[in-house]
């Protein structure tokens, strides 16, 4: 049951979910429905992102079913999505997730770099993860440098400016690939979602 916090403006949105799989497209479709209703649709695909990504942290290092709630708040020029869980254990910094794991904490590593800013704070009864996205139009330039970000923490250490043509084709080609096998895995439909990104490069690029 999502939920608003105040009777009159409503600037905070809460949603309880269960730690599994099935919630998260729940959390999606709350995503969207409060961003459209503030008017904050331009950021709504990244908002629902991040919300998958931290429902996905909750399922993966706290546990399945375990109890957790998605905090939405509208501040000035900024939404702030909060994921809190009763477990007290924050994670890892993106350079020691690096050095530990192959996968380079690479979730968060989207997140990072398409956050205005995030972090985590214990509470007293658990621990939250907080993100938060910028309301500004993005415009190419911004889209350049998330496309950057992303492409430096795919490749750490390697420093992509550094890369010939032919090695950064193969890593953007990796890059795509990739999250469109994590878009299969969430249910969404890689195809679509390709066929959209090219109407959205071609109609930007024109």
């Amino acid at each position: 049951m999502c939920r608003c916090e105040s009777k009159e403006v409503c600037p905070r949105y809460v949603v309880p979910f269960e730690a599994a799989p099935a919630q998260l497209s729940k959390l999606r479709r709350a995503v969207r429905s409060q961003l459209g209703s503030w008017g904050a649709s331009a950021v709504v695909e990244e908002a629902e992102l991040v919300a998958t990504e931290l429902g996905a942290n909750v399922i993966k290092h706290v546990g399945r079913d375990a109890a957790a709630s998605l905090v939405l708040e509208l501040r000035e020029r900024r939404v702030r999505l909060e994921v809190h869980d009763r477990s007290r254990s924050l994670p890892a910094p993106l350079a020691e997730a690096c050095a530990d794991s192959d996968e380079c904490g690479r979730g968060l590593h989207l997140i990072a770099s398409m956050a205005h800013d995030w972090g985590s704070v214990r509470t007293a009864t658990g621990k939250f993860i907080w993100c938060e996205l910028s309301l500004k139009p993005a415009g190419c330039e911004d889209r350049l440098g998330r496309a950057a970000a992303v492409l430096s923490a795919y490749r750490q250490p390697n420093n992509t400016s550094s890369l010939g043509p032919a090695a950064l084709d193969e890593t953007v080609t990796d890059v795509i690939a990739d999250l469109l096998h994590w878009l299969a895995v969430q249910g969404g439909d890689p195809d679509s979602a390709l066929g959209r990104a090219q109407m959205h490069y071609e109609a930007e690029a024109a």
